[in-house]
């Protein structure tokens, strides 16, 4: 089973290319997704965010904004928060990556947000970074309620320079061209891991654990 990485900094188009994966046929593991339900009613990082954080749960579920204004712009609580999270969203990725197996899927997807910053690469045999020029990427970002360019600044301080990314990546996916040519990149993409899927890309798969 091939696993491919997908990322792509905040704003550039990586949702919309996950949502076209999927239309391709192709399983994705979408890691903000695994985080909403940790964090909803019932979710299994509740009793320690709650624990960690106090004040920030209601009615059993995480209210997000709040932990966000708790966590935002403090690393140490920051790394407490990914110190909870991380180790039960990977959990959700094995049990994903496992039943895939099961089903005999030739091909997935991760959809990780900071792949490349967390390391992730290691889980992937290839990776594909989605990407659109700075200006659409801010023009996006404005769009979003409670964003102003303080904001952006300081999410684009996590988070690997677009460049960076492109340059480690498989494949490169343009965002900023219009759906159709986003999704005819990915076809290619597709296509072309299922009709060599043995080759080495990379590297990749020498650093899986």
């Amino acid at each position: 089973m091939l696993i491919l990485g997908l990322t792509g900094s905040i704003a550039m188009g990586k949702s919309t290319a996950a949502a076209m994966f999927r239309r391709l046929g192709v399983p994705v593991y979408d890691a903000d997704a695994a985080v909403h339900r940790l964090l909803a009613r019932g979710g299994a990082a509740v009793g320690a965010v709650d624990r960690a954080f106090p004040g920030v749960v209601a009615d059993g579920a995480v209210d997000r904004p709040k932990l966000g204004a708790r966590v935002f712009g403090d690393a140490t609580a920051l790394r407490r928060l990914e110190g909870i999270l991380h180790p039960l969203v990977a959990e959700e990725r094995r049990r994903f990556l496992r039943a895939a197996a099961r089903q005999g899927r030739a091909l997935v997807v991760l959809d990780i947000p900071l792949l490349f910053e967390t390391a992730g690469e290691r889980w992937c045999d290839v990776v594909c970074v989605v990407s659109a020029p700075r200006f659409l990427q801010v023009a996006r970002l404005l769009r979003r309620p409670n964003m102003d360019r303080a904001r952006i600044a300081a999410v684009a301080c996590r988070q690997m320079p677009d460049a960076q990314k492109r340059r480690r990546a498989d494949f490169v996916v343009p965002s900023g061209l219009g759906r159709a040519v986003t999704f005819a990149a990915l076809r290619r993409i597709v296509a072309e891991l299922r009709e060599e899927p043995g080759k080495v890309w990379r590297n990749f798969n020498k650093l899986r654990h």
